[in-house]
């Protein structure tokens, strides 16, 4: 469950989503009359897949992990959401069904705007629907650079990939604490976990990172990028 955080503006957001930007005035002020702001603890449900899909989340705070929940328990995950990013899935637009589960990694701030509201804002702002369109296809794209990755990269290749991940898209940092379990990264990677804590030793044994629990510090990241690259 979510617990109310207070209410502030979409004129006065500086975490909103760019999407936004496009609108004027009174459309901003039609998210904000319309929208409802929560908070989520690590690890509570945020979406879950095959629920109605009824609102859009703007993610204002925190690390969410965003995953396919596939056959015999085995999930994929997709990505890490952090602050400023735009949570709806392709239902808004199709079956207005949400398509993936959207779990918090730490706590979660975010605002739900309802889906009707973007259907309004659609018919009302050109621009606000090219931006959203565009930030549509920049997810199908970057999803399908994922699906040839996991699929042609042997598992050592797919760590690499994921430490990049972590270093340059999520923390900025080559030295991190990851917020992620074992079982997420097997997740993030399409492996088991045990192969992913295998690997995880070789880069270690390697001197390629170092790793103490989930503090990580990528010690040659040249080789880390070749390993990458080699697949």
């Amino acid at each position: 469950m979510f617990e109310n955080e207070a209410e502030c503006s979409c004129q006065d957001c500086l975490k909103r989503n760019p999407i936004f930007n496009t609108l004027n005035f009174s459309q901003i002020e039609q998210v904000s009359l319309t929208k409802f702001t929560t908070k989520y603890k690590p690890g509570q449900t945020i979406f879950k897949q095959g629920t109605i899909l009824t609102h859009i989340l703007s993610l204002t705070g925190g690390l969410a992990k965003i995953s396919i929940e596939g056959y015999n328990d085995r999930n994929l995950l997709l990505k890490i959401a952090k602050a400023g990013e735009f949570i709806g899935g392709p239902g808004l637009f199709t079956d207005k069904k949400m398509h993936y589960t959207v779990t918090a990694l730490t706590e979660c701030y975010g605002c739900f705007i309802d889906v009707q509201t973007i259907y309004d804002l659609i018919g009302e702002n050109k621009d606000f629907t090219i931006s959203l369109f565009s930030h549509v296809n920049r997810s199908a794209i970057y999803n399908f650079n994922r699906f040839i990755a996991l699929t042609q990269k042997q598992m050592q290749g797919r760590i690499a990939d994921a430490l990049i991940y972590l270093s340059k898209e999520i923390y900025q940092s080559t030295k991190f604490t990851m917020d992620i379990s074992r079982q997420d990264l097997a997740d993030l990677t399409a492996m088991s976990k045990e192969s992913a804590i295998r690997i995880l030793k070789e880069f270690k044994d390697g001197q390629i990172i170092s790793l103490h629990g989930n503090d990580i510090e990528i010690l040659k990241p040249d080789k880390l990028n070749m390993i990458s690259m080699t697949g």
